[in-house]
């Protein structure tokens, strides 16, 4: 048997003895085999460990209307809080609190303020797109203004829709 392994590195066995070597290899070498045969099983054990907690996952926010389905979480948190200090307001102006449960019904429909928000986000990115397109802007180097929120709403959850009066017009 030893000949046949002593061979087989000679190259002198053809590709129907390699059986035998592998054989031989358990007789002979039983140590070495287990311990090739531990790190293989370990190998495994890690492809399969991270395959498990690498899971695909979708995307976690739900009925985005207006902005893009993969948003990242703190863009999404920018933007809400840039609406928030814009109006004046809390989370509780567009979405819904369940108080029984303690929990935030983000993705909810109910509050009719929501779908409001939705329609002025589409007014200001119409108007954005019309009278300040970006490629004119880049092509000039000027610094673009655009219409927000806070351009009208001032901090205010209702925008004023008269002009304030000065002290020294009185």
């Amino acid at each position: 048997m030893v000949s046949s392994i002593k061979a087989f590195f000679r190259g002198r066995l053809s590709h129907q003895d390699t059986d035998l070597y592998f054989i031989s290899l358990f007789i002979l070498y039983p140590s070495i085999m287990k311990k090739t045969f531990s790190v293989i099983i370990c190998f495994v054990t890690l492809i399969v460990i991270s395959a498990a907690t690498t899971s695909y996952k979708p995307p976690r926010f739900k009925n985005l209307k207006i902005l893009p389905k993969n948003i990242t979480e703190a863009a999404l948190d920018s933007i809400m809080n840039y609406f928030s200090i814009s109006l004046g307001v809390k989370c509780a102006f567009c979405h819904v609190h369940n108080e029984e449960k303690k929990t935030w019904d983000m993705a909810s429909d109910k509050n009719p303020d929501k779908l409001i928000a939705r329609k002025m986000m589409l007014m200001t990115n119409g108007i954005n797109l019309k009278y300040f397109p970006t490629e004119k802007n880049a092509k000039q180097q000027e610094p673009i203004q655009t219409i927000t929120c806070y351009t009208c709403h001032k901090g205010e959850a209702i925008p004023i829709s008269i002009a304030e009066t000065k002290e020294e017009d009185k």
